[in-house]
C-alpha cells in the first residue's frame, strides 16, 4: 500500500472530515455516458448477477381479420439477459503528521478526489463496454487499421439510416440530475459520444448547431456541444481511444492526431438509441460503501493511531442489450497546431 506522508508532493494543512456521502456528489459530474443507458438498481443482499428484461418487438400482422372471428392472441414475452457484477474500490492512507502540522483540509481533499476517481472509473467501465459493440462504421476503409480520416456527414448519415432500419428509438429520456434513479424527458434525438479531440471536426461538419443557438431547445448534459441533423453530441476527455490504432497519420492530405507520430490514432464515436444498454447506475444509498477513518483512532494494526485513510467500494456492471440499436464510427481527429 501507498502511504501519503508528510512530504509527499501536493500536501499542505488543515484537514477537516465531512460526509462520505458527497463522494456521490463529486462522482456525478465526470460520468457522462450513464444519462444515456437503461439504468439497474443495485439489488441489496442478491447474487452478484443482475438482469435485464427487453420485451421482444413484435412482427407487423398483415392478415386481415375474418367477420365475427376473434383473431389468434400474440403472445407477449421478454428476452432476459444476464450480467455479472464486479466489484472495484480504492483507498487512500495518510498519517498523523499530516493531520498535525498540515493547513489544507487533506482528508476532505482526499474524499473530494476519490469521489471524482469513481466516477471516472465507472466512465470506463461502462466505455470499454459500450465502444465494443458490434455494429462498426469506418471514416475510410474497412478496418480500424485503415482509419486516416475524420468523421464526414456521409458516414454519420448511413449510421442514422442503419439504426432506423433496425427501428432502434430515438432517445426520449435520460437519468435526470438528481442522486436518485429519476429521468426527465428530452426532446428525440440519437446521442453521439466522442472524445473532446473529435469535437473540433464535428464543428466543422454542414449543419452543424452550437448549444448556443438551440433556442428553446434544452441540452440533455452538461456535456453537449451541438447537434448535425438528427444526432446530438456529448463529448467527455475520459472516452479512451486506440492509440496508433489507425493508417498514416496524413492519409488525406491533413495531419491527424497521432500518439506515435506514425499511425493516426482512432477515435470511437457511439451513437445510441434508446434503451440500447443497461448499467447498475451510481445512483441510490446502496450505490456506495465509503470508508473513511480518522488519523488518531486505535487498532491492534494501528495502536498509536498514526494512520488515516479514505476510501470506497462499489459494484459495477454493464452490457449491451441490443447490438444493432447501437452503432460507432471509428474516426481520426485532425491535428491541430
Amino acid at each position: 500500500m501507498t502511504t501519503t506522508n508528510y512530504d509527499s508532493a501536493g500536501i499542505s494543512q488543515r484537514t477537516t472530515l465531512y460526509a462520505a456521502k458527497d463522494m456521490l456528489k463529486w462522482a456525478k459530474p465526470t460520468m457522462v455516458l450513464e444519462k444515456f443507458g437503461t439504468p439497474k438498481q443495485l439489488p441489496a443482499n442478491k447474487s452478484d448477477t443482475i438482469k435485464f428484461r427487453r420485451p421482444r418487438v413484435f412482427s407487423a400482422f398483415t392478415t386481415p381479420l375474418s367477420e365475427g372471428v376473434t383473431p389468434t392472441a400474440t403472445a407477449f414475452a421478454y428476452d432476459d439477459v444476464s450480467v455479472s457484477m464486479k466489484q472495484y474500490g480504492m483507498l487512500v492512507e495518510i498519517t498523523d503528521k499530516i493531520e498535525d502540522m498540515h493547513e489544507d483540509p487533506v482528508l476532505q481533499d482526499a474524499t473530494t478526489q476519490v469521489g471524482e476517481n469513481i466516477g471516472r472509473t465507472m466512465e470506463a467501465l461502462n466505455w470499454a463496454v459500450i465502444r465494443a459493440g458490434t455494429s462498426v462504421f469506418y471514416a475510410n476503409g474497412t478496418a480500424r487499421t485503415d482509419v486516416n480520416t475524420p468523421v464526414s456527414l456521409t458516414k454519420l448519415r448511413a449510421a442514422v439510416r442503419y439504426l432506423k432500419q433496425m427501428k432502434a428509438m430515438k432517445i426520449t429520456k435520460v437519468l435526470s440530475g438528481s442522486s436518485d434513479f429519476s429521468t426527465r424527458p428530452v426532446e428525440a434525438a440519437y446521442v453521439a459520444v466522442c472524445h473532446t479531440d473529435v469535437e473540433s471536426d464535428v464543428r466543422g461538419l454542414a449543419g452543424f448547431t452550437p448549444v448556443a443557438e438551440y433556442g428553446s431547445r434544452q441540452p440533455i448534459a452538461e456535456q453537449e456541444f451541438g447537434s448535425v441533423e438528427e444526432i446530438r453530441f456529448v463529448t467527455s476527455a475520459d472516452l479512451s481511444v486506440f492509440a496508433d490504432g489507425g493508417g498514416t497519420k496524413a492519409g488525406s492530405g491533413t495531419t491527424m492526431v497521432s500518439t506515435s507520430g506514425t499511425s493516426a490514432d482512432v477515435y470511437p464515436i457511439v451513437i445510441m438509441g434508446q434503451d440500447s444498454w443497461g448499467h447498475v447506475a451510481l445512483r441510490g444509498k446502496n450505490a456506495l460503501a465509503p470508508s473513511i477513518i480518522p488519523v488518531g483512532k486505535l487498532e491492534k494494526s494501528d495502536p498509536l493511531g498514526q494512520r488515516g485513510s479514505v476510501g470506497a467500494k462499489f459494484y459495477h456492471a454493464a452490457l449491451i442489450l441490443n447490438q444493432t440499436w447501437m452503432t460507432r464510427i471509428e474516426v481520426a481527429a485532425t491535428y491541430l497546431s
